[in-house]
């Protein structure tokens, strides 16, 4: 069901023969560059936490991973994944196929700008098995994001 709604979401942009569906799972950065063919850093993954009691995404490269001081800078409280099990409820997605479409309206998106250094990101599509391929202006115009935000570790 929530491919269907991101295939919706990325339609209403002309971007769907830009979805990928793979026979393997893509559930984790790995498996997505294996499945995409490409490298891991370019796989755009998208993590859900809580801010002020409402869920957030912040779509960030596959190498990267969330500074706590920088989170702790932008949203003035600690990082606070969702728990596997509340995903879904609250996102859209379930873990696995978490995307910045096709998701509830009350979710904020945000880019991290260690997307930034690419001009081409292989976010998922709302399942496991599934990814679409997006320019940076693609991705800003199809996730709604609400701004840009530097809270990944410099590697």
């Amino acid at each position: 069901m929530s491919f269907i709604k991101a295939k919706e979401c990325i339609k209403q942009y002309g971007l769907e023969n830009n979805i990928m569906e793979f026979s393997v799972s893509s559930a984790t950065v790995e498996e997505a560059a294996k499945a995409v063919n490409c490298k891991k850093e370019e796989i755009a993954k998208t993590l859900s936490f809580i801010v002020e009691d409402k869920p957030i995404l912040i779509v960030v490269a596959g190498d990267k991973k969330i500074d706590n001081a920088k989170y702790k800078g932008e949203f003035h409280t600690k990082a606070k994944m969702i728990p596997v099990n509340d995903v879904e409820k609250l996102i859209g997605h379930e873990v696995g196929g978490v995307c910045p479409f096709g998701i509830h309206n009350n979710v904020q998106v945000y880019l991290d700008t260690s997307l930034k250094r690419f001009s081409i990101v292989y976010p998922a599509c709302g399942s496991s098995n599934s990814a679409i391929k997006l320019s940076i202006a693609e991705l800003e115009k199809t996730s709604n994001y609400k701004k840009w935000i530097d809270v990944c570790k410099d590697s």
